[in-house]
């Protein structure tokens, strides 16, 4: 038996199987919400197909990523992280606008967004900042200096996403970083000082850096929070048929495209845009035709995937490879809570695709790369790193 196929037989299949089934769940929401588009519209009710491309291609990158040693990424991630900031500084002179924001460069058969190369980047090299570096070098074991690092590698293309403006993708680095120095052996009162600087630099932020626009969405949601009147026409447009749509779906839902209302007139139908209704508002798609128990269903599929992934961080090798599974997990515990939330109206709408699930060719491929390195952390865990210097094959814990 080869090394490689050995390897492949290692991986964790039931995380595999809970992948694929939500990438299928995501197909048949997409075709739901979109099949049935006409007229200027006609090119989006195929979509449903693309999603299986990119899905196939996303397969060949995951078993790739898989397959080979994570600790590549000792390198690697640098160059990550060069590509992420070249990408976000030439999006802000050839991007083009979606969305409000300037946010996408246009590739001819793809469009690309360098925000999500950039928050993959800041994962791996924050991995390397706080769970390898200190092996390096000395000087990393000071907990304030790998803070430091860390804050700025994050700060940086964190600023650079909220200048496009994309509030949904900069919050992303929040919970990321978060995470990560909590595993990252940073001690409690470092991270009780860095929750007071953050404390006082967000109100900073909200009345003198977020756009107009911005603000009105944050406020939408408090004011209907509270059962106040909004402008139902204008900023809380879509946040009034999100609700409807929702609300109006019961335990069962309106069946598979819309069968069980006349003539199929479902809210999403009638007042989503269609680009919106197989991307951001996907869940409040698979609630009004699903129902509770379809939403129910989304949220057990994510959260048995995000657990799995756990699971994963506590049997990797070293440090390293805990922190990458950790950072995975809780971007894609950030998109998914801020996706779902914003369609059930528990969080302000900010734009954010809900993993595995929404329509997005470079997001999927780049949501199934992650979960290959979370792969590479399982398959790999039992196999020791040659280390210069070393002629045994163990693997040492932190020592600080």
């Amino acid at each position: 038996m080869t090394p490689l196929f050995r390897k492949f037989l290692g991986i964790h299949w039931l995380l595999f199987a809970n992948m694929v089934i939500l990438l299928i769940w995501g197909v048949y929401a997409i075709y739901n919400a979109s099949s049935f588009r006409t007229g200027t519209d006609a090119y989006l009710a195929g979509k449903w197909r693309d999603q299986v491309q990119w899905g196939s291609m996303g397969l060949i990158i995951y078993f790739g990523a898989s397959l080979l040693d994570y600790k590549w990424v000792r390198w690697g991630s640098w160059l990550l992280y060069l590509a992420g900031i070249i990408g976000l500084i030439l999006v802000k002179t050839k991007g083009d606008v979606m969305k409000g924001a300037r946010s996408v460069i246009d590739l001819g058969p793809i469009n690309f967004q360098p925000s999500q190369l950039a928050i993959v980047a800041c994962i791996v090299s924050l991995a390397v900042v706080l769970g390898d570096l200190h092996r390096i070098s000395p000087a990393f074991r000071k907990h304030w200096l790998r803070i430091l690092v860390s804050g700025i590698l994050a700060g940086i293309p964190m600023l650079m996403v909220l200048k496009e403006p994309d509030l949904g993708s900069a919050a992303v680095y929040g919970p990321v970083v978060v995470a990560m120095f909590l595993v990252g052996s940073i001690p409690f009162r470092y991270l009780i000082s860095l929750f007071l600087v953050v404390a006082c630099v967000v109100p900073v932020a909200y009345f003198f850096v977020l756009k107009p626009y911005q603000k009105a969405r944050v406020q939408v949601f408090f004011d209907m929070m509270a059962n106040k009147k909004v402008d139902k026409l204008g900023d809380a447009y879509m946040a009034d048929k999100v609700q409807i749509a929702v609300g109006s779906a019961g335990f069962e839902g309106k069946g598979p495209l819309s069968e069980k209302v006349p003539e199929h007139r479902s809210i999403h139908r009638m007042f989503y845009t269609p680009t919106e209704a197989i991307n951001d508002f996907i869940y409040s798609v698979i609630v009004e035709e699903f129902g509770f128990r379809g939403g129910i269903m989304q949220i057990f599929g994510i959260a048995l995937l995000l657990l799995q992934c756990i699971f994963v961080a506590f049997y990797a090798r070293d440090n390293l490879g805990r922190l990458i599974v950790v950072g995975i997990t809780a971007m894609l515990f950030a998109h998914s809570m801020q996706n779902m939330g914003m369609n059930v109206l528990m969080m302000p709408i900010t734009g954010l695709p809900l993993p595995f699930t929404s329509y997005g060719g470079t997001f999927l491929v780049m949501c199934m790369f992650l979960m290959g390195m979370v792969q590479s952390v399982w398959v790999h865990r039992n196999i020791s790193p040659v280390k210069k210097g070393r002629t045994d094959t163990t693997v040492d814990e932190d020592d600080f």
